[in-house]
C-alpha cells in the first residue's frame, strides 16, 4: 500500500481530504483493470491542475519581469510548463512511487510512463487546488516550477526554435525545414508524438512531445545542435 503521508512530507503540504491525493495518481488503467468505486481517475483534475499551473506560473512570471513584453512571458511560461518540464519535475519529487496503475501500465517505460507521469504533476497540483485553497497551490508551484526559471534562461529553453532553425537552414543551406508526425503512441484524448524535421526530404532530427507542436518544437532544437547552428 502506498503511503501518501511520504509525499505530503516531502512537498510539506497535508490533505484535509487524503482521497483527492489518491485520486490524483489513479491513472484510468487502475479503474479499467480492478474496479472500485471509492476513488475516481485522475483525468479531471488533471484538467484543473493545468489551469491552476498556468495562471500561478503567469502571475510569478508577471511580477518576477516587470520590463519584459507579453510575448517574451509567454515563451518563458511555455518553457516552464511544457511537458517535459512537468515530467523532470515529477521524476525529481519521485511521483511515479504513487501512481496507481494497470498491471500492463506498470510494467511499461518509455514514452508511455513519462505520459503518465508528467500528467500526475497537473493533477496533484488541481488536488492541492481543491483541497487547501489557491494559495497554497500557488506557493507549490512557486517552488517546484518556477524555480526552474534559472534553467530556463540560463539553457535558453525560451527560444523560438523553430523560427531559428528555418532562418539558419535558408540561410546556410537554402531549403526551408518541414516536418512530418513520425509516430505517436497514448489515449485519444491526450496523444504523445514523434516528429521529424526534414531538409530537401532528408530528416535532420526527430524530437517528442506531447502536442505536435512541442514535439516539432524539440525535433528543432535537436537539429539545431546537431547542425551547429545554435546561438
Amino acid at each position: 500500500m502506498v503511503k501518501f503521508s511520504n509525499l505530503e512530507k516531502k512537498i510539506n503540504i497535508k490533505f484535509i481530504n487524503p482521497k483527492l491525493l489518491e485520486e490524483a495518481f489513479t491513472h484510468r488503467s487502475f479503474l479499467n483493470e480492478r474496479g472500485g468505486k471509492d476513488v475516481n481517475h485522475n483525468e479531471r483534475l488533471e484538467f484543473l491542475g493545468d489551469a491552476v499551473l498556468e495562471i500561478g506560473v503567469t502571475e510569478f512570471l508577471f511580477h518576477e519581469f516587470p520590463d519584459k513584453p507579453e510575448g517574451e512571458l509567454t515563451a518563458l511560461r511555455a518553457a516552464l510548463v511544457n511537458a517535459v518540464m512537468l515530467l523532470e519535475i515529477a521524476q525529481n519529487l519521485g511521483l511515479e512511487d504513487y501512481l496507481r496503475l494497470s498491471k500492463g501500465e506498470e510494467k511499461e517505460s518509455g514514452k508511455g510512463k513519462h505520459f503518465i507521469l508528467a500528467n500526475s504533476m497537473e493533477a496533484l497540483i488541481g488536488a492541492i487546488y481543491l483541497d487547501r485553497g489557491f494559495d497554497v497551490a500557488n506557493e507549490f508551484i512557486k517552488k517546484f516550477v518556477c524555480t526552474n526559471i534559472k534553467t530556463v534562461l540560463d539553457n535558453k529553453l525560451w527560444q523560438d526554435a523553430k523560427s531559428l532553425f528555418q532562418e539558419k537552414a535558408q540561410e546556410i543551406t537554402g531549403f526551408t525545414p518541414t516536418y512530418e508526425v513520425v509516430g505517436e503512441s497514448g489515449p485519444d484524448h491526450k496523444k504523445y508524438f514523434t516528429v521529424g524535421v526534414y531538409l530537401n526530404n532528408e530528416m535532420i532530427a526527430s524530437g517528442d512531445g506531447f502536442s505536435k507542436q512541442d514535439a516539432q518544437r524539440k525535433a528543432a532544437e535537436n537539429a539545431l545542435k546537431l547542425k551547429g547552428w545554435e546561438e
